[in-house]
């Protein structure tokens, strides 16, 4: 199965780390955070990739070139929402069923073998997290996708959205068609609520999940990285 790699934007809660490069390329024990993505969707089994470029698109091409990964480049010129990054892929994808993930997330080697399902079904991947509150909340019925609901003030479960999809597509048309959310961005997530209303998407359990949000996040990740990595 393909693998389409969201990594257009800037980082902006990373700082002064990404005047220089984008978030994909802030390094995490010495390495810039999208190696340890490639290297364990390779370990997952995946070999064929598409990363998302847009801010600093020039100093991932110099990565990659230097690299021993074997990526597809395409552009987002305008950050216009993940829908519309999904969208730059769509001549990559083909007739094709493939994964979303987001660049600036690890995933368990496990959870991203689950995700690789040959059916009729669309699949998000889901956590259940003490602290919900800064997240999209995956509402579920006999575990089919009800709703995603995004970052909702009041409990409405546990759930967490991880950023991890398998997709059909199908979903291109469905996006082209999309307007803009209340903060001006094609949603790949309004997507998905759309096929939710149409019994089509269905989660698939997190066994962990490693998110670089912000500057704060590195030490932790390092940490992380140190007791789990494995080359």
């Amino acid at each position: 199965m393909k693998v389409v790699i969201l990594a257009a934007g800037k980082g902006t809660r990373m700082e002064s780390l990404t005047e220089k490069v984008p978030k994909v390329l802030v390094e995490v024990n010495g390495k810039p955070f999208l190696y340890y993505v490639l290297k364990n969707l390779q370990k997952a089994g995946y070999k064929d990739f598409c990363l998302v470029v847009g801010y600093k698109k020039e100093k991932v091409t110099e990565y990659l070139d230097q690299s021993n990964f074997k990526v597809t480049i395409v552009e987002q010129k305008e950050q216009l929402g993940t829908g519309h990054a999904v969208l730059q892929a769509k001549e990559f994808v083909g007739e094709e069923d493939f994964l979303v993930v987001s660049g600036d997330n690890l995933f368990s080697k496990d959870d991203l073998k689950k995700m690789n399902k040959e059916d009729d079904y669309y699949y998000i991947a889901g956590l259940e997290v003490e602290e919900w509150q800064k997240y999209g909340i995956l509402i579920t019925e006999n575990n089919f996708l009800k709703e995603i609901k995004e970052k909702p003030k009041d409990f409405v479960g546990p759930l967490i959205n991880l950023g991890l999809y398998k997709c059909k597509p199908e979903i291109f048309p469905l996006l082209e068609q999309l307007k803009s959310s209340p903060r001006g961005e094609i949603e790949l997530t309004d997507a998905l609520n759309t096929l939710a209303n149409e019994k089509k998407v269905k989660i698939v359990e997190g066994e962990w999940w490693v998110d670089l949000g912000c500057k704060e996040d590195i030490a932790r990740v390092e940490h992380f990285l140190d007791d789990n990595w494995e080359e």
